[in-house]
């Protein structure tokens, strides 16, 4: 009898896919840019306000507190209410109410330099020094042009810092968005210096081509994979209960089946394929709530608000830039999705509201959430994700109504 012939051809082909598909640098997305606010020069008393708030912060207050366990949100609230037409009173408010849990900046164990600015990544006691050397950088080196610092040190050498920006679930990726959005340097350095102290692990999946390679299969919808992961039952028991803290025991011990739900997505259609990927981002967020409970959980509103950073972005950045940068964010999604214990993601909300954008506007900026930073910036990204790809079906506002609405508060931290 002779041996049974090996199918090499469809092996062929998928290698060939990721060889020239979904890994190449030649692939990019195209989207327009979202308006920038330019608040450093504007002035009015509201785009003045935004300034001063975003200033006082960046003086008073450290970018992680909380035996450096938590980020400091002050300028995403800030920012995204002021995008809501938020009034300069209502700013204040937002400040003061933000100040009470932050904490002084910290002196740093050393300072940091360009020589050893690599050696302290992940070490976030170095938040201080590191703020304070993109700082002198800014001044010494690139005529106070912080985009031209961050060009030097997100996208340039071996190891680029721009593919370690979902560290600390994914902070530093917001952090810098809005310091392109609204033209700020503060934001820009501290974006920069967040990067480096909540840069970790993750990196290397997009920084090694190793980590890419064909899986056991492929689809191009990002939503059908979490369906998928939800069905595996390899990944039952792995956790008694949900936390961020799961994320690093799955990668150390269960990393082969990460990998293989993150390389299954092939990208053949960036663009339209990086819409798909906001909506399974909403989905996530409202669909897996339980009915009755209104508790929206806080781990998982991350994928989205990290989503609305990748669209703000994606314009911005070097073209060769832009599905590592999806398919890193894809692997945030993946690892929070399972450490918060894979919840089913039921029927899509039908009802459509009668309700319009300015409803949303008001509950963002006047509602009894409003100083809720992750309330208001979930509000955000969907309101963005309806103007970049158009609201036909009334889809994005059916969400963005239904959320701001039924939104009692935050659960996922068992």
């Amino acid at each position: 009898m002779s041996a049974p012939m090996i199918a090499w051809e469809p092996l062929v082909n998928r290698i060939h896919k990721y060889l020239t598909g979904s890994n190449s640098a030649a692939q990019s997305i195209d989207l327009v840019p979202v308006e920038t606010h330019d608040v450093e020069t504007a002035p009015d008393k509201r785009p003045r306000t935004l300034k001063h708030l975003i200033r006082a912060n960046h003086v008073n207050h450290s970018i992680i507190y909380h035996n450096l366990q938590y980020h400091n949100h002050m300028p995403h609230i800030l920012s995204s209410a002021y995008a809501f037409g938020a009034n300069a009173d209502q700013l204040h408010k937002i400040y003061a109410e933000e100040s009470k849990q932050l904490e002084p900046w910290h002196d740093s164990p050393a300072e940091v330099t360009s020589a050893d600015w690599r050696d302290f990544l992940g070490d976030a006691r170095y938040q201080r020094a590191y703020v304070d050397f993109f700082e002198d950088e800014l001044a010494l080196n690139f005529n106070y042009d912080w985009t031209k610092v961050a060009e030097e040190y997100l996208f340039s050498g071996k190891q680029p810092l721009i593919n370690g920006l979902i560290g600390g679930i994914g902070h530093p990726l917001i952090h810098l968005s809005y310091a392109y959005e609204f033209s700020s340097k503060e934001l820009g350095m501290e974006a920069l210096a967040m990067a480096c102290t909540s840069y970790n692990y993750l990196h290397k999946y997009l920084d090694q081509p190793s980590y890419t390679k064909p899986s056991t299969y492929s689809t191009t919808s990002p939503l059908e994979i979490l369906h998928k992961i939800a069905e595996d039952k390899r990944f039952d028991g792995l956790f008694k209960s949900r936390g961020a803290e799961n994320i690093k025991v799955l990668f150390q011990d269960h990393e082969n089946l990460v990998l293989e739900h993150w390389n299954a997505w092939e990208i053949v259609d960036p663009t339209k394929q990086f819409r798909d990927s906001q909506e399974a981002a909403i989905a996530l967020l409202l669909r897996t709530v339980k009915p009755g409970t209104h508790s929206y959980d806080f781990f998982v509103v991350h994928i989205l608000t990290t989503s609305h950073a990748v669209r703000i972005l994606l314009p911005l950045i070097p073209k060769k830039f832009h599905i590592s940068l999806v398919r890193q964010w894809w692997l945030l999604t993946i690892a929070v999705y399972i450490a918060q214990l894979r919840p089913a993601i039921n029927d899509d909300i039908e009802v459509k509201p009668d309700k319009q954008w300015n409803y949303v506007d008001q509950m963002a900026v006047s509602g009894p959430w409003a100083t809720d930073a992750h309330y208001v910036k979930a509000l955000r990204a969907i309101k963005e994700a309806a103007f970049t790809w158009g609201d036909v079906h009334s889809r994005y506002i059916t969400a963005a109504v239904h959320f701001a609405d039924d939104f009692k508060g935050w659960t996922g931290f068992e």
